[in-house]
């Protein structure tokens, strides 16, 4: 059975391959869940995720961009963009702690990024965090 890691890992699977554009990659849900192994209770956790993303994107993206001291959303990596929005979406809205929240993050951008990345992402996600919370 997958841990809720993996199924983090598969949405930001998913957000990058809808930013990447393939718009219709909704279809191909089920199939991606059912090849990493993510069933049941994981499967429902990762489809709220995925769904709470998708219908807060623009909340999301306004949080995130408000954090970005150099850049904008539209110039950072794929990856950490997809990291990114996943992580604002539970600090936002997700009853988990955000210190849990950020910390996955953190290790996944420590896994799918370069090396810089999870200072990155713990700052962004970090200041969102303490702006407060919509919940």
């Amino acid at each position: 059975m997958a841990t809720r890691h993996q199924a983090r890992e598969s949405i930001i699977t998913l957000l990058y391959a809808e930013d990447i554009g393939n718009s219709g990659i909704d279809k191909f849900i089920d199939e991606l869940f059912e090849e990493k192994k993510i069933r049941n209770q994981q499967k429902e956790f990762a489809l709220g995720l995925y769904q709470g993303v998708k219908a807060h994107l623009g909340t999301i993206d306004e949080a995130i961009n408000g954090h970005l001291k150099e850049w904008n959303l539209s110039e950072i990596g794929m990856l950490e963009r997809a990291i990114l929005r996943l992580g604002a979406y539970e600090v936002l809205y997700s009853e988990l702690d955000n210190a849990v929240v950020i910390n996955e993050a953190i290790e996944l951008s420590k896994k799918l990024c370069n090396e810089t990345s999870p200072k990155f992402i713990n700052g962004v996600l970090d200041a969102i965090s303490k702006e407060g919370e919509v919940k």
